[in-house]
């Protein structure tokens, strides 16, 4: 693991370290920052912004479990077949119900499908004729768009469907998010029409096919692993994932006497060819994310650097084990908190990286999505476990 996900920081660019795990988590815009930071010791914030919005290789998209991320741009077919696709129906099919159920402020009239229909090619129009929108750009030219669904209960808030009808969209292919509007840790971005990536359209692949080749490339990024794995990570159900597997050459290995899936060709090589590193992980890196049993790699207790929904915060790595935390303060220093002692070489490793990031980073403070225990310690002076020898 520690070898192909680059936690030795050996990656040449943002391309490479991408490539390297299919996709990196894009829900928090500076993870994609990071992740890559952490990878490629030779690349800079520039660089990551050069790769999404100069080069325009790397392109952020709605795909598994319903979450951002940022993926090779060539790559989008084949994510868009496999998964992208299918989840921009159970977004449409959700809007619907949720207008059918509440009702909208102000009210619609006739077909709601009809409506909703008419509504994205207005949207799509009014993108095409700036170029690129924000939200609230789209807004102004799309009356339609500030339509709200108002609550049912009393605990509940109305919802603007301007959110998730663009999001509803992006899973489509039709719209890509584009240039943020502030800094590289701002959260929100403007709209840009499908065709200004992809000049002939969005190329359209068999799902099928796709999902099967999609099994495939995890399985040699995150295998051996075991399917119910595999489900976790790319949000298909049971059925899909089993159908995806038949046409793989996969064989059954142990992990540490419960079974797993491989494939029969993949060859994991020296394991002490990679030699031991320090590396800082974002909140929901997308290495720590890649299982959903993830007890394997974890040196210290879980609750340390997850939050109460099962959402992982930063990590700090040494040698393919996370054995701590860190976080970056309000005045841009980064600080570590390591709770399982691996030795001298190991806490010297983890300075050395947390003074190099911190110089790249330029002062730049950066919260994360993710708050844990383990980071709201070094941030906010909270009472920590002493570490675990």
């Amino acid at each position: 693991m520690a070898r192909r996900h680059h936690l030795g920081g050996d990656a040449a660019n943002p391309e490479e370290v991408t490539h390297a795990l299919i996709a990196l988590h894009a829900t928090d815009p500076a993870s994609v920052y990071l992740s890559v930071l952490a990878r490629s010791t030779a690349s800079t914030l520039a660089d990551v912004s050069a790769a999404m919005y100069g080069r325009r290789t790397l392109v952020r998209w709605m795909a598994m479990r319903r979450t951002l991320f940022l993926l090779p741009r060539a790559d989008i077919p084949l994510v868009q077949a496999a998964v992208s696709t299918p989840l921009a129906a159970v977004l449409r099919r959700r809007l619907l119900s949720q207008l059918t159920r509440n009702g909208a402020e102000p009210p619609i009239d006739g077909d709601l499908e009809t409506w909703l229909s008419s509504l994205q090619v207005q949207v799509e129009r009014a993108v095409r004729t700036r170029g690129s929108a924000t939200g609230t750009e789209l807004a102004a030219d799309v009356p339609t768009l500030r339509t709200v669904i108002p609550p049912r209960a009393a605990s509940d808030r109305p919802q603007n469907i301007t959110s998730a009808l663009l999001t509803m969209m992006s899973a489509q292919g039709r719209i890509v998010r584009g240039t943020p509007t502030g800094p590289w840790t701002s959260r929100h971005h403007r709209w840009e029409p499908i065709k200004q990536w992809w000049p002939d359209g969005l190329p359209e692949l068999a799902a099928e096919d796709s999902q099967r080749e999609l099994a495939r490339r995890w399985l040699t990024r995150f295998g051996p692993a075991t399917a119910e794995d595999l489900q976790w990570w790319t949000g298909w159900n049971q059925a899909t994932v089993r159908h995806a597997l038949r046409g793989l050459p996969v064989e059954e290995v142990d992990l540490h006497g419960g079974p797993g899936i491989a494939l029969a060709s993949d060859d994991p090589g020296d394991a002490a060819a990679a030699p031991p590193a320090a590396a800082l992980l974002p909140a929901l890196d997308p290495t720590p994310m890649g299982w959903k049993r993830r007890d394997w790699f974890l040196g210290i207790p879980q609750h340390h650097v997850f939050d109460n929904r099962g959402n992982i915060g930063p990590t700090l790595w040494w040698d393919g084990e996370i054995i701590g935390s860190w976080a970056i303060t309000s005045a841009g220093e980064v600080r570590t908190l390591v709770l399982a002692d691996r030795g001298a070489a190991a806490r010297s490793a983890v300075q050395d990286t947390a003074a190099r990031l911190e110089a790249r980073l330029q002062g730049t403070a950066a919260t994360p999505a993710i708050r844990t225990p383990a980071e709201r310690t070094l941030t906010e002076g909270i009472a920590e476990a002493p570490a675990e020898s």
